[in-house]
């Protein structure tokens, strides 16, 4: 059996993978409170689900999708998680070693949006298409670029990190990674689904689907909100200046987008494409610009890590 984990800024996800589909899944959400002690809240809850899972000697691969800059087997930099240098690779392996006394199962790590990118391109949104950008809006925005059906890869670090390019300089406020006016800053999934849970009166554990069930509600009933239409408007605003940017570089076919971006595409994407071709943001004009949510949901980062994991 294929596993997948997808580990985010504000869950772990792991599902089994059987023909590029998931059979059985287990999410556990990471609340604030857990990460202090994040590394052992990480282990403790990926052996849990395993054991869930009842997985023990048919494991064959494990693909782990991570929020941050990785090689292989290790977690270089995960500024959402504050982790640095941590071989989670080994330290899984070690624990399986020492529940199951199951030794050197293949353990292998990519970035979460890369995972993202290559499931979306296989079984998803991306595939009828040569030339793509993805990215997933979540606790923060990562990015992977597809050319010519080929994922783009860096030489070294997995690179493409679209979440931090500056879209504002003149801001004060410092992003996790130590930079400023970071795009992750303003257009993040995190950002919006904090300004309307302030606006809406919600607590801290809402979650995006039932946000988006408070939206589509009072959209139903014509019950209009201006603080709720404020927030998208600026949301979607500074959104269209990050993808503007990366159409200028890129110029691809479509952009695909996931994380919980796919619960609010309806309020958001026309507005995004409007402000692009209508705000004088492209170098090369556009009459349309295709943007399309992820297909495989919140399951592609699983998905794609398993990929990867079966990859030579």
């Amino acid at each position: 059996m294929n596993i997948g984990i997808d580990l985010g800024g504000s869950h772990i996800a792991i599902g089994k993978i059987q023909d590029g589909k998931i059979v059985e899944k287990r999410e556990i959400e990471i609340t604030e409170k857990d990460k202090p002690n994040i590394i052992q809240f990480i282990e403790e809850n990926i052996l849990k689900i395993l054991e869930e899972l009842q997985l023990k000697e048919n494991i064959e691969t494990i693909g782990i999708a991570i929020p941050g800059t990785v090689t292989e087997n290790r977690i270089i930099k995960c500024v959402n998680l504050n982790i640095e240098n941590y071989n989670i690779a080994q330290k899984i392996n070690t624990l399986i070693l020492e529940k199951y006394n199951i030794r050197n199962i293949k353990i292998k790590l990519a970035n979460d949006a890369k995972c993202a990118a290559i499931a979306e391109k296989k079984y998803g949104c991306l595939k009828e298409y040569e030339n793509s950008i993805f990215l997933t809006l979540g606790t923060g925005i990562g990015g992977a670029v597809i050319l010519n059906n080929e994922l783009l890869k860096p030489k070294n670090l997995p690179g493409y990190e679209f979440g931090h390019i500056t879209i504002n300089y003149e801001s004060k406020q410092k992003c996790k990674c130590g930079k400023t006016g970071c795009f992750e800053q303003y257009a993040s999934m995190k950002v919006l689904k904090n300004n309307l849970k302030t606006v809406l009166g919600l607590n801290e554990y809402t979650t995006g689907e039932q946000i988006y069930n408070i939206l589509k509600y009072n959209k139903a009933l014509n019950k209009e909100d201006k603080k709720v239409n404020e927030i998208i408007d600026k949301f979607s605003e500074y959104l269209a200046i990050g993808l503007s940017n990366l159409i200028n570089i890129f110029e691809p076919e479509i952009i695909g987008i996931g994380g919980s971006y796919i619960y609010f595409e309806e309020f958001i994407t026309e507005k995004v494409k409007d402000k692009i071709i209508n705000n004088n943001l492209l170098y090369n004009k556009r009459e349309n610009i295709i943007i399309k949510p992820a297909q495989l949901g919140n399951e592609a980062g699983i998905i794609g890590a398993s990929i990867i994991a079966q990859e030579e």
